[in-house]
């Protein structure tokens, strides 16, 4: 890498605001100074590379629209095209919704005012042009309130910017940016409040605080803001660089930025009605979702120094970090670790990736990630970050029984992975209460998953010896995962035992399918009936292939038409899945894979597996352990993902079809031209039309080609769309089928506790002694607490919810968490769901899952 761009890339990463002990002014007119030459013949390089820098690593921006400054005293056309270039980026990225590009911009916008490059009325300008095209949204006469979520985007961007120039609006411009603040107030007082209940990984959060509904994200921005703007606009975490040259660059020409424009919203449906209007609500807040949702895990005290705008501007900065630096964790961790604030913000740092990991609907990046920042971090900050990390498991363990349901398997995931990375080491005995705690509370629930997930990433004798601290809960450790073979011992049916022999010898021998195949039909079916063969086939071959993955995969391909001929319908897939089940009961790691694999094969359907989730034995498990639900998910999952390849897959070919189709008009009016121009001439004293047969035969040619491929993407294109449409009445069928099983199962139970499921215990139910609670000692150098509680009765001495009643709130929880996922699919087929699911007699509580997981508005719009 040249030397201009390691300086323009590294700038300030030796400051002392940045973690480092030299003076930034230093820095910055070495980078200048570099720069400065080098524009002379890569300018052309530079400009480019600079507006990446700043887009990409915008916690150095205030750093980059100094150095822009100092570049706009020697080269005013650089600088000018630098500002153009930006405009094009953000009409560019306002016309297609790039939010994450629009909010740096509008930042690095911001800075560059700061340091004399843009007119303060230029910014001003925008910012009125995101206001007023917010105002009009919201407007129920002019605009689509159901796009909110756009105008509180714009809104959102306004405000994130002003920490970062309010000072510098406020002293040159006053009266604009007054303008700007009262009709941010305007929006403030006619937009609609956004709740939260859907999305937030505490459930009945909203419940709790009855009486004082808790800010949206907005409303909370907008009074931070207000805060700031009492302070004097006084931020400490926002560094300024461009005040050490201010008395050079007050003396620089500052450039117009021009008008932007912003995309009109869809037209509000010609009939409005619930249903109409949720589907474009779902639709703007996926193209313009929330960034973040605070995850308050420690106590105030531990936060408390900061001031609540410099809260929100390092989460900024941690969110930007994660989000541009994806690709290299460990230059992630480091940038991380060295933001450009005065103070400490481990704790706010840990719950800044804590909210990304449990960002419902579903968060930015795959949890794997996050998982390894967390532990760089751990590495790079070894005397702080572990300790802050193992306050916060505490923390979300003590409240785990309010967490959301897909949280709270993300918590699983997460923590059990991280706990393979730092050799299996927790300190158990702290939990091994919950052993005293019934086999449903989820304090219990979450230890035994958290286990059952360690052995499959490790194995089971490692994960026994890694709670030797606390012994008794080896009760809770998974059964070693050894498959259940029914044939492996003599004391069955003499019959089934020797005809799953024979069956064993065959597959040894490489017999082909067809031949396994008859030998059943003419020796099995008509003397043992089909079940027996089920069994026997079902048994036998998941026992040849439970060796491996590999194994399991080799023979399912390879006698994959056996296992259909046997289990050619429903009824009969259900039984297979029961067997595979039965075979692998200590193993749910390698059910959950076998199962996937035989829908991978089409040899069973989903609705084959969503009746085998529903069977009573599986039921009885869905308050005690994620085995069915995993199994369920995959089965989703998979019916889902072939919806989202053929939709891109059909948006691609439309692509092609418009481009061959201009190719193949091209083609014939270039021929067609030719024609036209032919010249006359004599041949035996007659005039005759003159070609050139060499370019004529290449025309047509030409012609047919491009109307060969017309004809082809076309046809390629009414078969995905006849793909897509079976596969949007299979999911439709599906989800049908899924809900009407989901009222079947909760009937009863929600009778049966009418009056006495409470959706959170009671506060004495559950007693936490604040002053022993190790979210207070995160501190503490091995992070043990000083008082020891070997069975928790000390604290944590009973949960009082009844089995019936946490089986209820588990199973609505899973309603509302797999809702939620899948809600753009479901949203797409409301209205069968409403006509045949969601009917007048619905009971309350199923209705308000389904509800709160679409974030559907359960009255008016």
């Amino acid at each position: 890498m040249s030397s201009w761009r390691s300086l323009v890339l590294r700038i300030g990463e030796n400051c002392s605001e940045y973690g480092g002990n030299t003076d930034y002014k230093d820095h910055l007119e070495t980078c200048f100074g570099v720069v400065r030459r080098e524009l002379l013949h890569s300018s052309d390089d530079i400009l480019p590379f600079l507006l990446q820098c700043a887009e990409q690593l915008p916690h150095k921006i205030p750093l980059y629209a100094t150095l822009v400054g100092l570049l706009n005293l020697e080269n005013e056309d650089f600088v000018r095209n630098i500002v153009e270039r930006i405009h094009a980026n953000l009409q560019a990225a306002l016309d297609v919704g790039n939010c994450n590009r629009i909010r740096v911009l509008m930042r690095f916008l911001t800075v560059l005012m700061c340091s004399k490059v843009l007119l303060p009325s230029s910014l001003v300008v925008l910012f009125e042009t995101l206001l007023s095209s917010a105002a009009t949204t919201v407007d129920d006469e002019k605009g689509n309130s159901s796009w909110q979520a756009c105008a509180d985007f714009y809104i959102t961007c306004i405000l994130s910017c002003l920490p970062w120039g309010g000072a510098e609006l406020v002293e040159q411009v006053p009266e604009d940016i007054d303008r700007v603040m009262v009709g941010i107030q305007a929006y403030m007082s006619i937009r609609r409040h956004v709740s939260d209940t859907g999305c937030c990984a505490f459930e009945y959060d909203d419940e709790r605080n009855q009486g004082d509904v808790p800010k949206d994200f907005l409303e909370d921005l907008w009074g931070r803001i207000q805060d700031l703007c009492n302070k004097g606009w006084k931020a400490d975490s926002v560094p300024r660089p461009h005040l050490s040259f201010e008395p050079q660059l007050v003396s620089a020409k500052s450039h117009d930025f021009g008008s932007l424009n912003c995309p009109e919203q869809p037209k509000p449906p010609a009939e409005v009605t619930g249903i109409t209007y949720g589907i474009q609500k779902n639709e703007a807040e996926l193209k313009y979702p929330l960034r973040m949702r605070s995850l308050n895990i420690f106590p105030s005290s531990k936060t408390e120094d900061l001031q609540p705008i410099d809260r929100f501007v390092v989460e900024e900065y941690l969110l930007d970090v994660l989000l541009f630096l994806n690709g290299c964790r460990k230059e992630c961790a480091s940038s991380m670790a060295g933001l450009p604030v005065s103070f400490r913000y481990e704790y706010l740092m840990c719950e800044t990736i804590f909210s990304q990991i449990l960002l419902l609907p579903q968060p930015p990046f795959k949890p794997i990630y996050y998982t390894l920042v967390i532990m760089d971090l751990c590495k790079a900050l070894p005397g702080a970050f572990p300790s802050v990390v193992a306050g916060a498991v505490r923390a979300l363990f003590d409240k785990i029984a309010d967490l959301d349901m897909e949280c709270r398997t993300r918590l699983i995931l997460w923590f059990s992975h991280h706990l393979s990375n730092f050799q299996f080491i927790w300190p158990w005995e702290e939990w091994s209460y919950v052993l005293d705690l019934p086999k449903w509370a989820p304090q219990r629930v979450f230890v035994q998953e958290v286990l059952e997930r360690e052995v499959r990433l490790s194995y089971w004798d490692k994960i026994k010896q890694s709670v030797e601290s606390a012994p008794a809960l080896e009760e809770l450790l998974p059964p070693k995962g050894t498959p259940n073979f029914r044939y492996s011992a003599e004391d069955g049916d003499h019959t089934e035992h020797s005809l799953s022999a024979e069956l064993n010898g065959m597959v040894k021998d490489r017999l082909t399918s067809r031949e396994i195949i008859s030998w059943i039909e003419s020796r099995i079916i008509p003397e043992q009936g089909l079940d027996v063969t089920l069994r026997v086939v079902v048994q036998t071959l998941l026992n040849i292939g439970s060796k491996s993955f590999t194994h399991l995969i080799t023979v399912i391909e390879r006698y994959g038409q056996v296992i259909a001929r046997i289990c050619s319908d429903q009824e009969k897939q259900v039984s297979l899945l029961s067997e595979v089940s039965s075979f692998w009961k200590n193993n749910a790691q390698m059910t959950a894979i076998a199962i996937d694999r035989l829908m991978g094969y089409r040899l069973v359907s989903n609705l084959a597996i969503v009746r085998w989730v529903f069977l009573p034995e599986n039921v009885e498990q869905f308050h005690v352990s994620d085995r069915p639900w995993e199994v369920l998910r995959n089965a989703i999952n998979k019916t889902s993902n072939r919806i989202t390849d053929l939709r891109k897959e059909i948006s691609v070919l439309k692509k092609s079809v418009v481009s061959v189709s201009e190719a193949a008009s091209k083609a014939q009016s270039d021929l067609e031209d030719a024609k036209s121009k032919l010249t006359l001439t004599l041949v035996d004293g007659e005039p005759v039309l003159a070609e050139n047969p060499v370019k004529m035969k290449r025309l047509q040619s030409n012609v047919n080609k491009t109307k060969e491929s017309e004809v082809s993407f076309r046809e390629s294109l009414e078969a995905k769309e006849a793909l897509f449409a079976r596969a949007a009445g299979e999911i439709e069928e599906l989800f049908i089928f899924l809900y009407k099983n989901f009222l079947k199962v909760l009937a009863g139970p929600l009778r049966d506790t009418e009056g006495t499921l409470h959706p959170f215990p009671e506060a004495d139910e559950m007693t936490i002694d604040e002053e022993d609670s190790p979210a207070a000692e995160v501190d503490n150098a091995d992070e043990r607490p000083q008082k020891s509680h070997p069975n928790g009765k000390e604290t944590r001495n009973e949960y009082n919810v009844g089995e019936k009643e946490q089986w209820c709130l588990s199973t609505l929880g899973y309603v509302k968490a797999l809702t939620r996922q899948y809600s753009s699919e479901i949203w797409s087929h409301i209205k069968k769901i409403d006509a045949e699911v969601l009917i007048e007699d619905v009971h309350p509580l199923i209705r308000k899952a389904v509800y709160s997981g679409l974030r559907r508005p359960t009255d008016g719009f």
